[in-house]
């Protein structure tokens, strides 16, 4: 007979749990509990088997609907994780004798996966997120989201964004009446922002950004192995949740990571995925999505904690891990503060080596002259490397970084544009743009001796891992048309060079006073 309630999966998973449910000789099988899974491990594989639980937002209340959605979990999973997810297998026999992929009528169905180190999940051990891991991740978020299918037009819509974003705060509601007022502006907030960015949202579903995407990108759904980060457990039991906007995917992530308290590393990712994805038009929208994923997990900890069979001191703990997620969605709610950065040197003075810190130590959104000038080039067709630097493509370029500038700025970030500014003309436009967003303006002055500016270019070029092409022809016709910053520019520089490394807090005192 088929599993059909809470008691008979958890009289399955008992015996499951059992050693003599594994005659193989698997050894001492361990049972884990999420709030809609019960998962074996069992040897060398974990053996995941929904809860025939419907909860409104995922319904696994019949054998027919679990079967389907576990093979809906292996074919989305093996997306991003092929060695992790082996298949579906039947549970035969009865919730009292069970056998995993024997003979006979399934009773239930599970994902069986290879097993990993739970100690690896990096919400387990997050000193081991460092530059590295975070670059990776994001080539591989950025590489999942342009090839992932982009949706039907039925989802994506801001209705659709708002029954979401309601659903977190109803299911939220009726369980936690301590949190009410907390709760109630946070309601408010968000539906002040949806009305806002409704134009947005309807675009962003307009041209494509609406993606069958992971769904559930936090820090308990990246496992190192072999020192290789794995993104699996991504959502199969409701479309609406996974055929989202690719920012909202990435921005689960970023804020799980302020969560941890490493905001640097949470700019970086999306430094790192905007340089290689160009999709700075959805920065608006950051933010919202940021709050909305904090809401999502203080969810998923609200519906865990309301589990009768917690003891007392699991209980506390979710709900303190419920708490913590409100916090950093209420702390996201702040008015922020944009600025405008500009750098001026030439290549190899070390602007990108300076912006970069800035990315971490401001929570800044940085646009690169080098990687914007190679977008437009791809974008129109085949250019050679005389044309790349020319005149009219350098043009084109500081219009380019001008409209992301202001984008960032409106967006309420501070932006931090990585161009050589040789031209005192662009300077001055960048500083009226500051001056009519009425936003603080600085720029970092970054020099270097000319044998210094020779070696790291060269360095640069024999070691092939910058964006840029510049070589020493184009330094030296750099360095002929480099201008001094006049007296008012002056004012507002924070000089970077070798024997003086950027002082953040001098160009914060520039900045905010």
């Amino acid at each position: 007979m088929a599993i059909s309630d809470l008691p008979q999966h958890q009289t399955l998973m008992r015996n499951l749990a059992k050693p003599d449910a594994w005659p193989d000789g698997s050894g001492v099988p361990r049972l884990i509990q999420t709030h809609i899974s019960s998962v074996v491990l069992a040897g060398a594989c974990a053996y995941k088997v929904k809860k025939p639980l419907d909860l409104g937002f995922l319904d696994f209340s019949t054998l027919e609907k679990r079967h389907e959605a576990c093979r809906q979990e292996v074919r989305l999973n093996s997306r991003l994780a092929p060695e992790l997810y082996l298949g579906v297998v039947p549970i035969t026999g009865s919730a009292e004798q069970p056998s995993v992929d024997g003979d006979g009528e399934p009773i239930d169905w599970a994902v069986q996966m290879r097993r990993f180190d739970p100690a690896a999940v990096l919400d387990q051990c997050p000193q081991r997120i460092d530059d590295s891991l975070i670059d990776r991740l994001a080539a591989d978020i950025a590489g999942f989201h342009r090839n992932a299918e982009v949706a039907p037009e039925d989802y994506g819509s801001p209705a659709a964004v708002a029954a979401a974003v309601d659903d977190n705060i109803r299911q939220i509601r009726a369980r936690r009446s301590a949190e009410r007022a907390q709760l109630d502006q946070l309601a408010d907030w968000l539906a002040g922002q949806q009305e806002r960015l409704a134009p947005l949202l309807a675009a962003r579903q307009a041209q494509g950004h609406i993606r069958e995407c992971h769904g559930d990108l936090h820090l308990n759904n990246i496992v190192l192995i072999d020192g290789r980060p794995v993104i699996f457990d991504g959502i199969e039991f409701n479309p609406q949740l996974r055929y989202i906007d690719v920012l909202s995917d990435l921005a689960f992530l970023t804020m799980d990571l302020a969560r941890l308290g490493r905001p640097d590393q949470a700019y970086r990712l999306l430094d790192r995925y905007l340089a290689v994805t160009g999709d700075f038009a959805g920065l608006p929208l950051l933010r919202l999505y940021e709050v909305y994923r904090a809401m999502v997990r203080a969810k998923v900890a609200a519906i865990h904690a309301g589990e009768r069979n917690l003891g007392a001191d699991e209980r506390e703990h979710i709900v303190a891990l419920l708490r913590r997620y409100l916090r950093v969605a209420t702390r996201l709610t702040r008015e922020p503060s944009p600025a405008l950065v500009i750098t001026h040197g030439v290549s190899g003075a070390g602007k990108s080596t300076a912006s970069d810190l800035l990315v971490a130590e401001l929570s800044a959104i940085r646009v690169r002259s080098d990687v914007e000038r190679k977008r437009l080039a791809a974008g129109g067709g085949s250019v050679n490397a005389a044309d790349l630097y020319g005149e009219g493509m350098t043009t084109r370029t500081y219009d380019r970084l001008y409209a992301l500038a202001a984008g960032i700025i409106d967006a309420g970030y501070v932006a931090v544009v990585d161009a050589t500014f040789l031209d005192a003309r662009q300077r001055h436009r960048f500083a009226g743009l500051a001056a009519e967003r009425a936003v603080p303006f600085a720029i970092l002055a970054c020099q270097a001796p000319p044998a210094e500016l020779a070696r790291r270019v060269g360095a640069r070029s024999r070691g092939g891992w910058d964006v840029s092409d510049a070589d020493g022809a184009v330094v030296a016709r750099q360095l002929a048309a480099e201008g001094a910053l006049d007296s008012q520019e002056q004012a507002a520089a924070v000089v970077v060079s070798p024997e003086q490394p950027l002082d953040v807090e001098q160009l914060c005192a520039r900045l905010w006073g």
